[in-house]
């Protein structure tokens, strides 16, 4: 179980993104980004040692605020081979020192998110210690993945990131969220996570919803 620390950070995690979103391919922006952290959720690592979220955040320098998924872990020490996934340090005010990572790169996090699309693992809420998230919505229609094997070659390109995933199977990771397409599985994938954020956009007292992964078969991705 993740223990939620209500304490400071710093630089802060929108501090670090600032900088790295816009060497992202799915960048949408042309400049500096202005973020507000709008939702999101967590998974727990079984070991208890790295922390898992799945962030939105959302960039409001342009015509029309943009979100972001930004699935990131947090380690006590940096993670072997993933330097070019490091976002940043930070100083935890009850942890000390963190290592930020582009989660998609680190094999918790891809183990734990395949976990939550076969029902295995359940979201929990992003800032609330041993609290489910109902907000977020799994599916899954194919048999048994089997035990996920790292590393993995992950491709980031302007749709998002795409991993290959156990079985010939490819999961894609949306990055830009879009709350007007259907935040339902796409009938093409085998599996999906769905989830939601505070969005300027959204009519008063209701919640943006979207697409935050999909899980594809062999044939298709």
């Amino acid at each position: 179980m993740a223990i939620i620390h209500n304490t400071t950070v710093k630089p802060t995690k929108l501090e670090l993104l600032a900088p790295w979103l816009p060497t992202r391919p799915w960048y949408a922006g042309s400049g500096t980004p202005e973020l507000t952290r709008a939702g999101g959720f967590r998974l727990d690592d079984p070991e208890g040692e790295v922390g898992i979220e799945f962030m939105v955040a959302v960039d409001t320098s342009g015509p029309r605020p943009v979100a972001y998924h930004v699935p990131l872990t947090y380690r006590g020490a940096p993670l072997p081979g993933a330097e070019h996934a490091l976002i940043g340090t930070m100083e935890h005010g009850v942890l000390g020192r963190r290592w930020a990572y582009d989660g998609c790169h680190d094999p918790v996090l891809y183990t734990e998110l395949l976990a939550l699309i076969e029902g295995r693992a359940p979201a929990m809420a992003q800032s609330i210690t041993d609290t489910a998230d109902h907000e977020v919505a799994r599916s899954y229609a194919g048999t048994g993945l089997g035990a996920p094997s790292w590393p993995v070659d992950v491709t980031d390109d302007e749709h998002g990131t795409v991993l290959p995933t156990p079985g010939g199977t490819t999961l894609r990771v949306h990055r830009v969220l879009d709350p007007t397409a259907p935040d339902t599985r796409p009938v093409d994938a085998i599996g999906h996570v769905t989830g939601a954020w505070q969005s300027p956009d959204a009519p008063e007292g209701t919640r943006a919803r979207a697409l935050f992964a999909a899980l594809y078969g062999p044939s298709a991705g």
